[in-house]
């Protein structure tokens, strides 16, 4: 490895400690959503949104590490399903995830209370090989934690996700992040 790469890993590691020491705030997402999350953490713009998360239902809303690299974000769609079906939703999504990505490995895979609500959660590792156009990319690995709930007429989707080198120093504060997500009835 040359020294450019290593001290590279270094300023992230080291990125990485110092943003998963710091401490959580109150963050309102929506009127009935609301989550602590780290105070230096920075919404993004719709355009931000627009780039980060091509997707046909972008994110209600995204909010960043200064770094760029930690994200959570909340999704939002309308869904014929009620929170009595998150069992054989649980199924659904968890496939979802396995046909995604090249790998995950499950470290949690349930269906969870958090502040009096069921929840689909999902905590993973996952990894993306990067072939694309004939070219070998290094695969990519995220450590991410997912949650679903249904409120209403709403799939609501709450979301971590950063790399994998950055789990050890981030996984009880990302467990603490998404454990706090509350949703007024």
């Amino acid at each position: 490895m040359n020294m450019r790469y290593l001290a590279f890993l270094a300023i992230i590691l080291i990125a990485g400690v110092a943003l998963a020491d710091t401490k959580l705030k109150k963050t309102q997402i929506t009127k009935e959503v609301s989550i602590m999350l780290p105070r230096d953490f920075t919404p993004l713009p719709d355009d931000g949104i627009a780039r980060k998360y091509p997707a046909a239902n972008r994110p209600v809303a995204v909010y960043s590490s200064p770094n760029g690299q930690v994200d959570f974000s909340m999704t939002q769609k309308r869904s014929q399903f009620g929170a009595q079906d998150l069992k054989m939703l649980r199924d659904v999504y968890k496939a979802n995830l396995l046909e995604r990505f090249t790998k995950v490995d499950f470290i949690r895979d349930e269906v969870a209370t958090i502040n009096g609500r069921d929840y689909i959660v999902f905590e993973f590792v996952s990894v993306m090989a990067g072939e694309r156009s004939g070219s070998h990319l290094s695969p990519v690995q995220k450590y991410s934690i997912m949650q679903y709930t249904v409120q209403g007429n709403q799939l609501m989707v709450f979301s971590m996700h950063l790399p994998f080198m950055m789990k050890n120093n981030w996984q009880n504060t990302a467990r603490e992040i998404m454990g706090s997500v509350k949703i007024k009835s």
